[in-house]
């Protein structure tokens, strides 16, 4: 009997329909939250005969266990059990100092692994099943989709296959993929999949655009960071708010309800597992995540609280546009007025009229630097046209007075030549 532990995201499920595709009514499939497994694998443990099941095997997948059930697994590989964990974090990579671990972060071909990728590689490579170009296909979809590597790859049929996973019941979803998967005529969606999933990403686009409106934006210890709360669509969501946003380091989703929170980066310079790490979880470097600790809700939730939702650039400018060497101009929180604009080849920030005593080489340099430290926002065409006004009454204004100092200053010239 095969028995499978494994997680209950879409590269977990993956894994239990890739063995039920293996091994059919011989394997026993257990799906897990992260905080879940180590009860499973304990109470399989204490249940499991060697001497009654000496040909039993137990695969962990897409999850890993604490220190105490890393010491009672070896032991019962050490007494004749067989175990195996697979996993592609890179907090398990501890794990391959046992022969019974397998952690790869990346295939051999340079592509970022998933659990379900590396399973099927393990299977075949034991002969436990063929390579067929359907189970292929699925497998890549849900590797495009964990490794976050879908949406730069534009292979939407990976996040469509991850909708379609949350819209049905696990049970159903393995059902349907198992039988797509054995009959082999090429991974696709059936007519009644493709009707849902197009009322999906019509409600999904809904969702977002709501949430855009909803993040704020703070800085946790050295990182500039856009904090929204979420319960859906976590990876469309903050592919969305960090293209919209670049100058932050990441985006930290807060799902309040399942005490998760998700973090998610565009940037190679941010590797967001690194964060999780610190906070008991773990990931991808681009795509991680924890529980919500009471020291990440008080990082993350309490301390941002009374903070405004980040604003928008203005979309339908004419006149005031990003990169315009004359100038551009920003609002800030408080009224404040931020003016960029060209000066010797290099860019000089004005804030309220003041230069601040920086420079930068680049016009995204200077941007960067007002959205993270001002949570500035472009301004529209009508406040940039205002302050040239402004601008150009108070010109008015300064020559007027100058004019007049002049005239004063010639009078007293004559009253002293009179005298």
């Amino acid at each position: 009997m095969y028995h499978l532990y494994t997680h209950n995201d879409l590269d977990g499920v993956g894994c239990g329909i890739i063995a039920k595709c293996a091994f059919g009514d011989q394997t026993n499939v257990r799906y897990n939250s992260v905080n879940g497994l180590n009860l499973q694998v304990e109470r399989y443990l204490d249940r499991m005969s060697i001497p009654d099941h000496p040909y039993d095997m137990l695969f962990i997948t897409d999850l890993s266990v604490n220190s105490e059930v890393e010491k009672r697994l070896n032991v019962f590989v050490d007494e004749g059990g067989h175990v195996q964990l697979i996993d592609h974090h890179k907090t398990a990579v501890h794990f391959n100092q046992y022969e019974w671990g397998l952690v790869e972060v990346h295939h051999r071909d340079g592509r970022l692994a998933s659990a379900t990728s590396l399973f099927y590689e393990y299977l075949i490579q034991h002969g436990h099943i063929a390579s067929t170009e359907t189970m292929d296909q699925f497998v890549e979809l849900v590797r495009l989709y964990d490794t976050w590597e879908w949406e730069e790859a534009n292979r939407v049929e990976a996040r469509r296959l991850n909708d379609l996973f949350y819209m049905l019941s696990i049970d159903e979803f393995e059902a349907k993929m198992v039988e797509r998967l054995r009959q082999g005529q090429g991974f696709f969606f059936d007519e009644f999949e493709e009707k849902i999933l197009e009322m999906e990403e019509g409600k999904s686009e809904r969702y977002i655009q709501r949430k855009q409106r909803e993040m704020i934006q703070t800085y946790v210890d050295e990182y500039c960071v856009g904090i929204v709360y979420a319960e859906l669509y976590h990876s469309e969501l903050a592919s969305e708010l960090g293209n919209l946003h670049p100058h932050l380091d990441y985006i930290s989703i807060l799902n309040m309800g399942g005490r998760k929170m998700s973090l998610r980066t565009i940037h190679d310079h941010v590797d967001v597992s690194e964060v999780a790490m610190r906070y008991g979880g773990g990931g991808h470097a681009k795509a991680s995540g924890c529980t919500i600790t009471e020291e990440v809700y008080r990082l993350y939730a309490a301390e941002p609280f009374e903070l405004e939702p980040i604003r928008f650039d203005a979309t339908r400018n004419q006149f005031n546009v990003k990169g315009a060497e004359s100038g551009v101009l920003y609002e800030s929180w408080g009224e404040d007025l931020l003016f960029v604009y060209a000066q010797a080849g290099e860019w000089v920030i004005e804030w309220n009229g003041e230069s601040l005593p920086f420079r930068f080489p680049t016009f995204h340099d200077a941007e960067r630097h007002m959205k993270r430290q001002y949570g500035a926002w472009l301004a529209r065409d009508d406040v940039y046209v205002q302050m040239l006004k402004d601008q150009l009454i108070n010109t008015r204004a300064s020559r007027e007075l100058e004019r007049l100092s002049l005239t004063s200053d010639r009078d007293d010239e004559k009253t002293l030549e009179d005298g």
